[in-house]
């Protein structure tokens, strides 16, 4: 297993479905239906892994099919992985609503990545980490809130970084946002990686160049990279508003994965450069790829490839195959 990325936390199918026109309430319509692999944190995974860092992920599945089929989906991407498996709980799945216009909504079941324990983390391979990735999806209910938060006090004991991303607005909002952030302030968390919505809830504004310093004072000591879909970034630099990136062209198809996307791919740059503008332009442009087709993890072409192989910080170390 690789010391250098480790991320902790929720593997899951994705039960993707898009409809090409408007469903009416009891009708029916025509579009496409398919089974992907997905999880917040073990997209993540794989995307950083894709961008060129070497990467373990540490997850609970299923005593089934599925969960066999979890452990190969990660060795063809290139993760290590510690897969612990529960007779008692199915490998998790969520159902993923893509609507005509490309925008996602998500009701996840409650499979055994819900189910993590502390007793059963890979401790001894933890305090080797160099950077820890966590995501708000394990924070939601306990388990395995317990077992993600001792994950990062074991990683950081043993000097390595911490991210995190908040993951659901929805569920920020139903767990009171003083009540998460109460979750996560005594972590040691370095970076975070909201999304608007997610900023906007977590800081009380709207406005991003607001959100930025709002949430920074709100956890003192982490560095605000906020995600903002079509409009680019915006990456914390001391009081300011941020410094804001850019986005990359796209058009949207499906927006499921695209921050997992982000910040897999902005940790694979940011460890090696410790540059988090640079890291937060390359991942823009890799997110952006992503919205164009459909599922958190579309199969690699030469566009990815390119992307990936024009980043000096990357090119030679992953082959996004």
């Amino acid at each position: 297993m690789s010391d250098a990325l480790w991320v902790v936390g929720d593997f899951a199918w994705d039960v993707l479905i898009r409809t090409n026109a408007p469903l009416l309430t009891g009708g029916d319509t025509y579009g496409e239906v398919n089974l992907t692999p997905g999880g917040s944190a073990a997209n993540a995974a794989v995307w950083a892994r894709r961008c060129g860092m070497p990467t373990t992920f540490v997850g609970k599945v299923g005593s089934d099919r599925l969960g066999d089929l979890a452990a190969e989906d990660l060795a063809t991407e290139g993760v290590e992985s510690c897969l612990l498996h529960s007779d008692a709980q199915t490998t998790g799945s969520v159902a993923v609503w893509i609507d005509h216009q490309g925008e996602r909504s998500m009701v996840s079941g409650k499979g055994a990545d819900h189910y993590l324990l502390p007793s059963e983390l890979p401790r001894e391979r933890l305090v080797n980490a160099q950077h820890l990735h966590l995501s708000g999806w394990s924070f939601f209910s306990d388990p395995p809130r317990s077992a993600v938060r001792e994950a990062a006090r074991v990683a950081k004991a043993g000097g390595a970084s911490l991210s995190f991303d908040p993951a659901s607005f929805q569920l920020i909002e139903s767990t009171g946002v003083d009540r998460f952030l109460s979750y996560i302030r005594d972590l040691g968390v370095d970076l975070i990686f909201p999304n608007f919505e997610e900023g906007a809830v977590l800081s009380g504004e709207r406005d991003p160049e607001r959100i930025v310093p709002a949430l920074a004072e709100r956890m003192p000591g982490t560095r605000v990279i906020l995600k903002l879909d079509a409009n680019g970034a915006r990456v914390q630099d001391g009081p300011s508003g941020g410094i804001p990136i850019p986005p990359s062209p796209s058009q949207l198809v499906d927006a499921t994965g695209a921050g997992d996307a982000f910040a897999g791919a902005f940790l694979a740059h940011w460890m090696r450069s410790q540059d988090a503008v640079e890291a937060a332009r390359f991942a823009t442009s890799i997110s952006a790829w992503v919205i164009e087709r459909l599922g958190a993890r579309p199969k690699p072409d030469v566009d990815l490839r390119e992307r990936i192989a024009q980043h000096r910080w990357t090119r030679g170390e992953g082959d996004a195959s």
